[in-house]
């Protein structure tokens, strides 16, 4: 028998979403919660295991210390804002139970391995990228010498990196997500406010082949190698999930890039059209307008976008790969097909000034796609974007929140403050939601799905943090005239 194994989304911020599978690790503006989909695949090769959720299911940190009791082994993902109060549950969790090994995994122990064994002396060894299979053999007993992979302290306390692990290539050899969804989590607590509720959320692909300079998964985690399943099992993985889940209203293929090879995504589009299942998906401007039909006459409903930028310079800058006319193409396409989209802006990336924030904006308002997020621009540790910060002194605060999960504009480039880009997401958001058009569809949104309930709740959050956030960046200003007074002060 392996060891029994506790898998671990940590419970962190109130509203934090912070690791797992998420994105962009933060406390939500609106409470919403994405699936741990990369801790479902060793939990599902290893008997006795259990995924532990924590923040979507509410689970407290003294809790988690009581489940992890009866275990022997522990993986926790951990991130790079949620890392101190990481470090902190697993030395809570030592201490309750002195017998238990515990593994970090995610991208901050793949970026900096050292800094984690040694800030964390309770931590036994910490995975570096796609962790799947080191971990399975750690709990059937191989030694930690012979996994590839890791890095941990040997008996002298000297740091050991083993050699690298290859990319997981048969996808399908894999277990199914889902399975374990069922076996050990509340799908009803998954809410993303675009998306049908309750959803369900897996891969249908690894890694991304797009370089662009701020994404975090390709850089550390997933790799830019794009490794598919088949479109069999893909297949076989959603009908079981229809039979199983009968109340899920949506399935969302949260791939880094879903429908990057034209083929494949017909081929697939193909298998799930008989099921009848709705579904939605990650999306380039570059997918055309074949690859688009074939994706709506199976049932998909919604593409999430990330278009980042309105500024053509700014889109050079990061490396995207696209530009603001193949957006408008693609848009079009999408709107002519019924295909809804959720429009992804980041202000704050490389060469950003007033002039291309407002570009973002005007672009934003042209394409009107009909739900947007807003977010700061953040430099994770590991990716081109942080070493080009770095380099270039840009970085005003390594831990890119407030102290309570919530972003913060943590990058200032000469000419733009940091709080003058937390007011634009602001004004972006104003300046998008306020417009006749937009007021108005939210408002027939919410009388034809009869969720005005939900609609209250989510305005009622996004107002709180809005204010927080207004609140930071205010001190930041005055802190920033009281340096400048003084420094005033000093040279007169």
């Amino acid at each position: 028998m392996p060891l029994k194994t506790l898998f671990l989304n940590p419970p962190s911020f109130e509203n934090f979403d912070g690791g797992a599978s998420s994105r962009w690790p933060a406390t939500r503006e609106i409470e919403s919660y994405w699936y741990p989909v990369w801790l479902a695949y060793p939990a599902g090769m290893l008997e006795g295991s259990r995924l532990l959720d924590a923040p979507p299911h509410h689970v407290s940190a003294e809790e988690t210390i009581e489940i992890a009791k009866g275990f022997e082994f522990l993986v926790l993902f951990t991130s790079t804002v949620g890392w101190s109060g990481d470090h902190g549950l697993a030395q809570a969790i030592k201490k309750a139970n002195p017998s238990i090994r515990i593994a970090f995994v995610g991208p901050p122990v793949t970026t900096d391995p050292d800094r984690a064994l040694n800030e964390c002396e309770v931590i036994d060894f910490v995975c570096r990228r796609e962790f799947d299979f080191s971990v399975v053999e750690y709990a059937n007993g191989k030694p930690l010498n012979e996994i590839l992979g890791i890095s941990y302290k040997d008996a002298n306390g000297v740091i050991q990196h083993n050699p690298d692990r290859p990319q997981v290539e048969d996808l399908d050899a894999m277990p199914w997500a889902t399975k374990i969804y069922k076996r050990d989590m509340d799908v009803t607590r998954y809410n993303v406010p675009f998306l049908l509720h309750p959803y369900i959320s897996l891969y249908s692909t690894r890694g991304c082949p797009a370089q662009c300079t701020f994404c975090l998964w390709p850089q550390t985690l997933s790799g830019h190698a794009w490794r598919k399943r088949s479109s069999d099992d893909v297949a076989a993985e959603m009908k079981w999930a229809k039979e199983n889940f009968p109340d899920v209203k949506e399935f969302f293929f949260d791939d880094d890039t879903f429908n990057i090879q034209k083929a494949r995504t017909i081929e697939l589009c193909a298998k799930l059209k008989p099921l009848g299942i709705t579904w939605s998906c990650t999306s380039r401007v570059t997918t055309d307008r074949d690859t688009l039909k074939a994706m709506k006459e199976a049932g998909c409903r919604l593409l999430i976008v990330g278009f980042e930028s309105g500024d053509p310079q700014i889109l050079k800058n990061i490396k995207k790969g696209a530009t603001v006319e193949r957006a408008r193409d693609f848009v079009k396409d999408c709107h002519d097909l019924g295909l809804i989209i959720h429009a992804d802006f980041i202000l704050g990336l490389p060469g950003e000034t007033k002039e291309s924030i407002w570009n973002t904006i005007n672009f934003a308002k042209q394409l009107d796609c009909e739900t947007i997020q807003v977010s700061v621009a953040h430099a994770y540790p590991g990716t081109e974007f942080y070493d080009f910060a770095k380099r270039n002194d840009f970085i005003t605060n390594e831990n890119m929140e407030d102290g309570g999960g919530h972003q913060m504009a943590h990058i200032e480039y000469p000419g733009l403050p940091t709080e003058y880009v937390m007011e634009m997401v602001h004004k972006f958001y104003d300046e998008y939601y306020f417009r006749p058009k937009a007021a108005a569809r939210v408002v027939w949104k919410a009388i034809v799905n009869r969720d005005v309930p939900r609609l209250y709740v989510e305005a009622k959050s996004f107002m709180k943090l809005r204010s927080q956030r207004n609140k930071a960046a205010r001190a930041k200003a005055a802190e920033n005239a009281l340096k400048q007074q003084e420094s005033i002060s000093m040279n007169a």
